[in-house]
């Protein structure tokens, strides 16, 4: 599943071809994503594209009349196109902006959603509940230790509550763990301050550095232009069990919790 990186990725990649530009038309060719897309999208025709702005794993595309809530599932692009170009079997929706560019939303699985919020209403309950973004002042030390308190989930399971902190899905988790030198498996209530301190450093740099690198190399994403993220080519435990620790040499091990698959170091986390 494209996770924060691969999302905000795709945001930086599509918003010079958007920024300010009229939507003149929307194709939409499947309406049956994870929920039907609505009507009500329609209404992007003939506006013009304010700001793409990005909250949890949700791209927002805003304009004088709304927004556009945007989500890639477990599968889905955004790709930026000529509309000359032959459409791709799951392209579902396209954009039509001028004679050279059109937005395909591509998503093989159909697990990905676009739906609406007109302007003035409320905000989305998609929205409402969601943490801080990770990269933001908010989510901090201080924010993090009183989260964990009073809690035995695992502190891996914590970091991936949407309700938490946005966007640290499976791989940027362990990845943020590991730097941390914390186990996955400890319970959240007994993290230190110091420990809260390196986890929530750890998850700023890992997530900020695949930004910067394009995302992670999942199977079926590839960010804007098309090209895969290059990101996985530094991991450092995430699909790594029973190779060599980068570190110490232990070998990693792999474990599931929350039925996902959880890598760690035996020996450099603790």
């Amino acid at each position: 599943m494209p996770e924060l990186p691969e999302v905000e990725t795709t945001r930086l990649g599509i918003s010079p071809y958007l920024l300010g530009q009229k939507i003149q038309r929307i194709s939409i060719h499947q309406p049956r994503l994870r929920w039907p897309i609505p009507k009500a999208v329609l209404l992007l025709e003939g506006t013009t594209v304010q700001d793409i702005t990005r909250r949890g794993k949700y791209i927002l595309m805003h304009t004088s009349k709304g927004t556009a809530i945007l989500h890639l599932g477990m599968s889905g692009s955004l790709r930026i196109a000529n509309p000359s170009e032959p459409k791709r079997k799951h392209d579902h929706v396209e954009l039509h902006i001028n004679k050279d560019t059109v937005l395909r939303f591509h998503d093989p699985r159909r697990f990905g959603c676009l739906l609406w919020q007109e302007a003035g209403a409320p905000e989305h309950s998609l929205l409402a509940n969601l943490g801080p973004e990770p990269l933001s002042d908010v989510f901090n030390t201080e924010y993090l230790f009183r989260a964990s308190r009073k809690r035995k989930v695992a502190i891996k399971l914590l970091i991936m509550n949407s309700q938490i902190v946005v966007g640290v899905g499976n791989i940027y988790a362990s990845e943020s763990l590991f730097d941390a030198g914390i186990r996955p498996g400890v319970a959240s209530q007994r993290i230190t301050k110091l420990q809260a301190q390196a986890l929530v450093e750890a998850i700023k740099k890992i997530l900020q550095r695949s930004i910067e690198q394009g995302g992670t190399t999942l199977r079926d994403f590839v960010n804007s232009d098309g090209q895969p993220g290059y990101f996985q080519q530094t991991l450092n435990v995430y699909g790594r069990e029973g190779e060599a620790c980068n570190t110490c040499g232990t070998m990693i091990k792999q474990k599931v919790m929350g039925q996902r698959s959880t890598f760690y170091c035996p020996s450099c986390q603790r």
